[in-house]
C-alpha cells in the first residue's frame, strides 16, 4: 500500500569544505529511529515483538551546537546541507526544538568516519541506544500519545486526504472506472487493470480521513473482492483503519508521505486512460492519479496479463525503469596469481602414457583464464579489500586442486545429496551455515545459543592458555599444532553470549570467525580459535534477521526488523554504510561475488541491490507476491536469483536490471537457495520438506535482452517452468532451511526434524 519513496537512491554528501570549517565543532545529537511498527505481511517467520526504543531528545547544549552548526550553513549558502541537516535530527525551522523524524529514509549515503556529518550524527544514535533503556516507560507514554514527536509528520501525510469530492458519488467514481477499464480493448484492460488497488485504498483512506465511516465501510465492502489475491494481506491492514484517529502514527501513512505508487503503463493504454478520465470531468480519480501515483509510459505493444502479473505485487507496485539503469559491474575480480605445486598431479600425469608435463601447461591454461581481466568487472582497486595471508594463498591452491577434480553436473549428471538433520531442536533450529571447505557445520538456536560441529574426524580444539603457550618452542615446523590444547578436543561446541534467538550463522572464508545475529539487536563475532566472542556490533535497534561475511572476509553485512541493511568491517564498531530505502523488515542480505555490491530482500516484497562503494541503490527489482527469505548469485555474478514466502524461485538479470526466468514448483515457503560450483544447477529448499534442482543453464541462455526490451524493461517468462526441474527430492519430515555445494559439487542440505 505504500510505494518507492523518491529519494530512495539518493545519497547524502557533505562539502568537504563545510566539514574544514566545522571539523572542530562538537557535534553530538541523541538521535533513536522510531519503531517500526510491522506492517502485517508476516514481518518475518522469526518475527517477535520488538521492544519500544526510548524517544529521546537532544540537551540544551548539543542543541545549541546544532543550531550553531545550521547558522553557520546559512550564512555559507550551503542551503542544501542545512535542509539535509535539519531534516535528519527532526528539526523543522532553526528556532523550533528538534523534533525526531520518524522517515527515516535519506540515511543512504557515504559515511566516511570523521569526514561525514550523518555518520557523526549516527555514532552519536547507536551510543544512544546503550544507555537510554530506563526511559522506556516515558517512550511508550509518546508514542502512544502521538506526541509532539511525529505530529508534523503525520499531519503532512494526512493533509492529502482533505475533502475533494462529494462522499456518495465515491461508489460511482470507481465503479465508473471499473466499467470503463473492462469495456476496453484486451490488450489495454491488463495494463489499466493495475490502477485498481492503488486508486481503491486512496479513496478508502480518503473517506476515512473525513470521517465518512459508513461511505467508508460501504465502499471497503463493495470493491475490495476485485482486488488481486496478493494483496490480501494489506487489504486485511486496511480494513482495521475504520477511524481517523487509526490513521495518526500509522507507518502505512508515513511511507504514503514520500511515496508514490509506480505503475509501468504503455503510452496507448495511458492516452486512453487520460482522455476518459477528461470526457467524464472525472476529478476525483484524475487528482489521485497526479497526486499518488507515478506512471512510468514506455513506448511499444501493450503489457499481457501474464507479464503483468510477473512483476507486480510490492509495496511500492513496480520499479520505475530509471532505477535500473545505473551501470552495474557485476564481473569477477582478476584472481591474485597463486603458483600451484604439482605434487599429486604429477603422479595422475605419469599414469597417461608417462607424460607427467602436459598436466602442467593445462594448470598453466587454468591460471591464465584468471589472468584475463572481465570487461564487465570492477576496477581492482575500487573498494579496499583485505591482503591474502600465507595462509589464504594455500587455501586458494587447495580450492584449484579440488576444482580439478570436481563433477561437472548437468540433466544427465545430477548431484549425490547428503542431508544432515538436527534431532530433538524441538523447532528451536532458526540458522544454519556451513564453512566453504565443509569441514564444520553451525547452528543459530531459538535458545540464544550457537552451535558449531566438526563435519570431519578432525575435532574442534581451542588454544592452550598463556601460560602454556609461553612454553612453546615457536621455531618448531608444527607450532600450529602445538598451540591447539587437546584436552579441549570435541565434536561440538557451544557459544553463549546472545540473549534472544539467533536468526543467522556466516563463517568467515577463512574459517578463524563465526558470525550470528540474533533477536537481541547485536551482531557477534566469534573466534572459532578460542570459540570466544570477540565483538559484539550494536547498530540496529531492533531484531537483526540476517548477517553474511563477504566473499573476501573482513567487511560484512546485516539486516533487521528498523528495515536498514548495514555495511561493517570487522576492526569498527561502527557500520561504514547505511543502505535505507526498504518500506519493511530487511529479512536476508547477500554480496556480490566480488564484494562490490549487497544485495537485500524484504517484506515490502522487493530485492534491492546496493553499491558498497558509495551506498547507493542501484537496482529495484519487483514481482514476488510475499515476504523475501533467500537471495543467491550465480558463481559469474551474471544473475542472481530469490526466493521467499510465494514459493516462486525468481531470476534477474543483474546487468541489465531484468525477471529472467520464475520457477514454480515449491508449495511452501523456500528459504535455501545455491547454484553448483560451476553454475550449471540451482538447488532450492523449502518448509514443504523439499529439495529441487533447476537447469540453470537452460534457465539463461539465449536470453534476449536487446535494446526494446531494456526499454520497457520486461521480457517473456517461459510459461512451464517444468522443464528445468531436474529432480525434487523429499525428506521425512524435515523442512530444508539450508543448501551448500562442496568444492567437488556434493550437495549438502541441512534442517530440524519436526514430527508429523
Amino acid at each position: 500500500m505504500a510505494a518507492v519513496p523518491d529519494e530512495a537512491s539518493t545519497s547524502v554528501k557533505t562539502e568537504p569544505e563545510l566539514l574544514e570549517d566545522v571539523k572542530n565543532e562538537s557535534l553530538s545529537v541523541p538521535v533513536s529511529e522510531e519503531p517500526v511498527l510491522g506492517n502485517g505481511h508476516g514481518v518475518s517467520p522469526k518475527a517477535a515483538s520488538p521492544p519500544v526504543a526510548p524517544l529521546t531528545t537532544p540537551e540544551a547544549p548539543d542543541r545549541q551546537t546544532l543550531l550553531a552548526v545550521l547558522q553557520f550553513l546559512k550564512k555559507s549558502n550551503l542551503k542544501d546541507s542545512a535542509d539535509i541537516l535539519r531534516r535528519e535530527c527532526g528539526l523543522q525551522e532553526v528556532e523550533e526544538s528538534p523534533a525526531l523524524s520518524p522517515g527515516g529514509q535519506n540515511l543512504s549515503g557515504e559515511l566516511d568516519g570523521e569526514h561525514s556529518l550523518l555518520s557523526r550524527v549516527t555514532s552519536a544514535a547507536i551510543s544512544v541506544t546503550g544507555g537510554a533503556t530506563g526511559q522506556t516507560g516515558t517512550a511508550g507514554k509518546v508514542l502512544l500519545n502521538s506526541g509532539p514527536q511525529d505530529q508534523p509528520d503525520v499531519s503532512a501525510v494526512l493533509s492529502a486526504y482533505t475533502q475533494q469530492g462529494d462522499p456518495a458519488l465515491y461508489e460511482e467514481y470507481y465503479g465508473g472506472l471499473k466499467r470503463f477499464i473492462e469495456s476496453v480493448l484486451d490488450c489495454h484492460r491488463a495494463e489499466l487493470s493495475q490502477l485498481f488497488y492503488p486508486l481503491f485504498v486512496h479513496m478508502y483512506l480518503e473517506l476515512v480521513y473525513n470521517q465518512h465511516e459508513n461511505e467508508a465501510k460501504s465502499f471497503f465492502d463493495k470493491f475490495h473482492g476485485d482486488q488481486e489475491c496478493y494483496y490480501e494481506d494489506d487489504l486485511r491492514i486496511l480494513a482495521s483503519l475504520t477511524k481517523k484517529e487509526h490513521m495518526k502514527g500509522n507507518e502505512t501513512m508515513l511511507d504514503f508521505r514520500t511515496s508514490k505508487f509506480v505503475l509501468r503503463i504503455s503510452r496507448d493504454s495511458y492516452q486512453l486512460l487520460k482522455r476518459h478520465l477528461q470526457e467524464r470531468q472525472n476529478n476525483q480519480i484524475w487528482s489521485i492519479v497526479q497526486e499518488h501515483l507515478y506512471i512510468d509510459i514506455f513506448d511499444g505493444m501493450p503489457r499481457s496479463k501474464q507479464q503483468i502479473d510477473a512483476m507486480v505485487g510490492s509495496l511500492s507496485g513496480e520499479a520505475k525503469r530509471e532505477a535500473n539503469k545505473v551501470k552495474v559491474f557485476f564481473g569477477l575480480l582478476k584472481e591474485p596469481e597463486i603458483e600451484v605445486p604439482l605434487d599429486d598431479e604429477d603422479e595422475e600425469g605419469e599414469n597417461e602414457e608417462g607424460k607427467p608435463k602436459k598436466k602442467k601447461p593445462k594448470k598453466d591454461s587454468i591460471g591464465s583464464k584468471s589472468k584475463k581481466q572481465d570487461p564487465n568487472a570492477p576496477p581492482q582497486n575500487r573498494i579496499p579489500l583485505p591482503e591474502l595471508k600465507d595462509s589464504d594463498k594455500l587455501d586458494k591452491i587447495m580450492i584449484m586442486k579440488e576444482a580439478a577434480k570436481r563433477v561437472r553436473l548437468g540433466p544427465d549428471s545430477l548431484p549425490s545429496i547428503c542431508f544432515y538433520t538436527f534431532l530433538n531442536a524441538y523447532q528451536g533450529l532458526t540458522a544454519v551455515d556451513v564453512t566453504d571447505d565443509s569441514s564444520m557445520i553451525a547452528g543459530g538456536f531459538a535458545d540464544s545459543t550457537v552451535r558449531v560441529w566438526s563435519l570431519t574426524p578432525k575435532k574442534l580444539r581451542s588454544v592452550k592458555s598463556t601460560s602454556d603457550l609461553s612454553l612453546i618452542d615457536k621455531e618448531s615446523d608444527d607450532v600450529l599444532e602445538r598451540i591447539m590444547d587437546e584436552k579441549t578436543a570435541s565434536e561440538m561446541k557451544v557459544l553463549y553470549g546472545h540473549s534472544g534467538p539467533v536468526y543467522a550463522t556466516s563463517f568467515s572464508p577463512d574459517r578463524n570467525y563465526l558470525l550470528s545475529c540474533s533477536e537481541d539487536g547485536t551482531v557477534r563475532l566469534w573466534s572459532l580459535q578460542t570459540f570466544t566472542c570477540l565483538v559484539a556490533y550494536k547498530g540496529h535497534n531492533y531484531p537483526v534477521w540476517d548477517a553474511q561475511f563477504s566473499p573476501y572476509g573482513y567487511y560484512f553485512v546485516s539486516g533487521g526488523h528498523d528495515r536498514i541493511a548495514r555495511l561493517w568491517a570487522t576492526d569498527h564498531y561502527q557500520p561504514l554504510r547505511i543502505f535505507a530505502g526498504h518500506l519493511a523488515d530487511v529479512i536476508c542480505t547477500r554480496f556480490h561475488p566480488n564484494s562490490n555490491y549487497v544485495a537485500t530482500g524484504s517484506t515490502d516484497r522487493t530485492v534491492r541491490l546496493w553499491d558498497v562503494l558509495n551506498g547507493n541503490c542501484v537496482r529495484i527489482f519487483t514481482g514476488h507476491k510475499g515476504p523475501i527469505h533467500v537471495l543467491a548469485f550465480s558463481p559469474n555474478g551474471k544473475f542472481l536469483a530469490s526466493g521467499g514466502t510465494d514459493g516462486r524461485v525468481l531470476l534477474w538479470d543483474v546487468g541489465h536490471g531484468l525477471m529472467v526466468g520464475e520457477l514454480k514448483g515449491h508449495t511452501n515457503t523456500i528459504y535455501a537457495l545455491k547454484f553448483s560450483r560451476d553454475g550449471e544447477v540451482l538447488a532450492s529448499g523449502s518448509m514443504d520438506n523439499t529439495v529441487s534442482l533447476w537447469d540453470a543453464v537452460k534457465a539463461f541462455e539465449d536470453l534476449e535482452t536487446d535494446d526494446f526490451t531494456s526499454a520497457t524493461g520486461h521480457l517473456t517468462l517461459n510459461e512451464n517452468s517444468q522443464e528445468l526441474l531436474l529432480g525434487s527430492y523429499m525428506t521425512k519430515s524435515t523442512p530444508v532451511i539450508h543448501l551448500h555445494f562442496t568444492r567437488r559439487n556434493l550437495l549438502m542440505a541441512a534442517g530440524a526434524y519436526g514430527p508429523q
